[in-house]
């Protein structure tokens, strides 16, 4: 029941639910990664199941795959696919142009990948998400194991001329030893603080050697959807310069959560 969740789960359930929205039969479907997504991919989950629904979905890490199969969605590659109608994704940070910061789960390489893939991208978030100015969220870059630590050293010196707040850059972890992604690359994390030009930023990372991809989504959301533990969700839509809001009846009786722990 709705009660029964926490406040920031209720936003991101219900931004979720609302992105369903945009899925219908016989789609492909990318499924992003995060806790807001999961909430998505288990809500397509239960209409596959309880409605008939008939999609395809390309997971953006190998943990969204497992969760897709177990609620029983076809899951197929990107390469199976060639093109995708739709990914629906969660975002770490969004700014009112709907450029993203990505890859708190160390995903943001795939995510990527499967996102400029898509016809459009419609991104799901709770409200704390939203921002003046990206960059208090860590920017995560994907680097190649080799030569790892010159790397960073040229990450730091790239950092020196941009318009940034803060130039520290750290190695992801996982307990004692580095994370690594689904790729076999490390993540890095820069705490810029304020990213004065994500556009000159994004250009200047990736043309480091051995920097595969960096956190920053420009000119790739199409729709940002935000869920509030109240029952409104915000929709607002880039492309069709729109803003709705949409209100769910969250009656305590009110079983719409109903088998998403199952």
């Amino acid at each position: 029941m709705a009660s029964e969740l926490s406040p920031i789960d209720r936003a991101k359930f219900l931004a979720a639910k609302q992105a369903t929205e945009y899925v219908e039969t016989g789609m492909k479907v990318g499924l992003g990664t995060g806790s807001t997504a999961a909430w998505l991919v288990q809500c397509l989950g239960e209409m596959v199941r309880e409605e008939g629904l008939k999609i395809k979905g390309v997971p953006t890490s190998t943990r969204t795959a497992q969760l897709a199969r177990k609620v029983g969605i076809e899951v197929i590659t990107l390469d199976e696919a060639k093109w995708l109608d739709v990914t629906i994704d969660g975002t770490d940070e969004y700014d009112s142009d709907l450029t993203l910061i990505k890859g708190g789960g160390g995903a943001h390489l795939q995510e990527k990948v499967v996102a400029t893939a898509s016809d459009r991208m419609i991104v799901i978030a709770d409200a704390s998400k939203k921002v003046d100015t990206l960059g208090a969220f860590p920017l995560p870059v994907e680097v190649i194991p080799f030569g790892a630590k010159i790397t960073k050293k040229l990450i730091e010196e790239t950092l020196i001329n941009m318009d940034v707040l803060g130039r520290e850059v750290t190695q992801r972890m996982n307990g004692d030893v580095p994370f690594v992604s689904d790729e076999g690359n490390f993540i890095f994390d820069l705490h810029l603080k304020r990213i004065g030009n994500p556009q000159q930023l994004s250009l200047a990372l990736n043309q480091i050697p051995g920097l595969v991809e960096n956190g920053l989504f420009i000119d790739i959301c199409d729709v940002v959807i935000v869920g509030h533990a109240d029952g409104r969700v915000d929709v607002r839509d880039i492309d069709k310069d729109s803003d709705e809001v949409v209100r769910f009846d969250l009656r305590d009786d009110d079983n719409i959560f109903a088998d998403l722990d199952d």
